[in-house]
């Protein structure tokens, strides 16, 4: 089953460290996001596939945007 991350703030996207088919296990980097000017890391809640990436560096996000999915 499929499974949202989603975004908790408004923040930048500074790097995405997960590409679509890798698989990650609980506590690996997703993205690295900025806001009022601190790094914030994204982790992985659960091990599984990222089946898509729905953002880019550089972009900027409002809490609640889909930044991935999870198989």
């Amino acid at each position: 089953m499929a499974e949202d991350v989603v975004a908790e703030i408004v923040a930048s996207v500074l790097e995405i460290r997960a590409t679509p088919g890798q698989q990650v296990d609980v506590g690996d980097t997703l993205f690295l996001l900025e806001s009022m000017k601190m790094e914030i890391p994204v982790l992985a809640e659960e091990p599984g596939t990222i089946a898509d990436i729905k953002v880019a560096v550089g972009d900027v996000i409002q809490a609640g945007d889909i930044i991935a999915v999870f198989e």
